[in-house]
């Protein structure tokens, strides 16, 4: 019996699925919120709040296990790794923070994850998703939705 087991499929073996999960996780902590099918967005909903509750504890160990559930890809920013702050042009001197003289490092994902998403959501018991449901895609009428950080 299947009882208390509810696991959404996506019609995908366990190795694509768990790919699936962590890239569309990925792009939702990337970004703040991405365009996906229903059916993948439901399923994302409760991997990424998962995640997102691992970042709130802050320590080394749920970093690593973080790190297991996300890609850890550069966003194309960069931050200074003594105040943890995202820098733009010109708050650069020389290579180093303006306002700290701290390194200036790229900030990556799980960087982004829990520095700035898991200080946002200290405060807040779960619910750090929402999906909005959109037009049905135009190729196959395959129900979409949107799902973004509250």
């Amino acid at each position: 019996m299947r009882h208390l087991r509810k696991l959404h499929r996506v019609n995908r073996p366990q190795d694509q699925r768990k790919a699936l999960m962590r890239s569309l996780a990925t792009a939702l902590f990337t970004h703040g919120e991405i365009t996906t099918t229903l059916a993948k967005a439901k399923a994302l909903k409760p991997y990424a709040e998962k995640i997102i509750t691992k970042a709130k504890q802050g320590d080394i160990h749920s970093r690593r296990m973080a790190s297991k559930y996300i890609y850890d890809n550069l966003t194309g920013n960069l931050m200074c790794a003594g105040c943890k702050e995202i820098l733009t042009q010109e708050d650069l001197n020389e290579g180093k923070c303006g306002k700290c003289e701290g390194k200036v490092i790229s900030e990556t994902v799980l960087r982004k994850l829990f520095n700035t998403i898991a200080k946002e959501y200290e405060g807040r018991n779960g619910g750090y998703t929402r999906i909005y449901h959109l037009p049905p895609r135009r190729g196959d009428a395959a129900k979409m939705a949107l799902i973004q950080l509250v």
